[in-house]
């Protein structure tokens, strides 16, 4: 354990810009996921038939093992930290657009019908009631797509990324545990950093709503 804290006080800097680039290449994946999966979650629960292939799509991504998903990528866009984006980005789909799709079918019929009373169009009863209502199960896919997203990153040195990932294989090669340590423990302490924060933030929205 004194092995650890050492190696780590001694190549803070190196582990902090690790770090940073593991968390820059999650937050790019996770961004563009929101921003594709929330539009396609809305259409899920619009429109049911088309909603079934859209996250069966994204189901049989889920379950595409995550080496051999980046393998492909990296055969279609090289090495380097576009293809780990891309990689974290489909990873994350699924769990946003179900969440979203779910979310919004569960918002009460009432408050929607009382929405079109007063003469609300789609649009204002989409993004002024049923998605403000429907936050907390977007959250909660955005925390499960976090988790996720950040393990899956540590295998970004595999085609090229970098992250915490280098400092873990870089100790496999070496058959050092105390660098596989100071690349994981990092790395897991990420992940329960942003499922504590994204947790906290769904209960705070929960509580509003209610």
């Amino acid at each position: 354990m004194n092995a650890f804290f050492e190696y780590v006080t001694n190549n803070g800097d190196k582990i902090l810009s690790m770090t940073v680039d593991h968390i820059a290449m999650v937050a790019s994946g996770l961004g563009l996921a929101l921003l594709v999966g929330v539009p396609l979650g809305i259409v899920c629960a619009r429109r049911e038939r088309l909603g079934r292939w859209i996250i069966g799509t994204a189901n049989v991504i889920q379950v595409f093992p995550s080496l051999a998903l980046l393998a492909l990528l990296m055969i279609a866009f090289g090495l380097g930290f576009k293809t780990v984006v891309v990689g974290l980005f489909l990873y994350s789909l699924l769990p946003i657009i179900r969440n979203t799709s779910v979310g919004l079918k569960q918002v009460d019929k009432g408050v929607v019908e009382a929405g079109r009373g007063i003469g609300m169009s789609s649009m204002q009863l989409l993004w002024k009631v049923q998605f403000p209502l429907s936050l907390p199960f977007l959250l909660a896919g955005i925390r499960v797509a976090a988790v996720i997203a950040i393990g899956v990153a540590t295998i970004a040195p595999l085609i090229g990324g970098g992250g915490l990932g280098k400092e873990i294989y870089a100790g496999i090669n070496l058959r050092n545990d105390i660098r596989i340590f100071a690349g994981a423990v990092p790395a897991a302490l990420l992940a329960m950093i942003a499922d504590a924060m994204l947790g906290r933030w769904e209960k705070k929205v929960n509580v509003k709503n209610n």
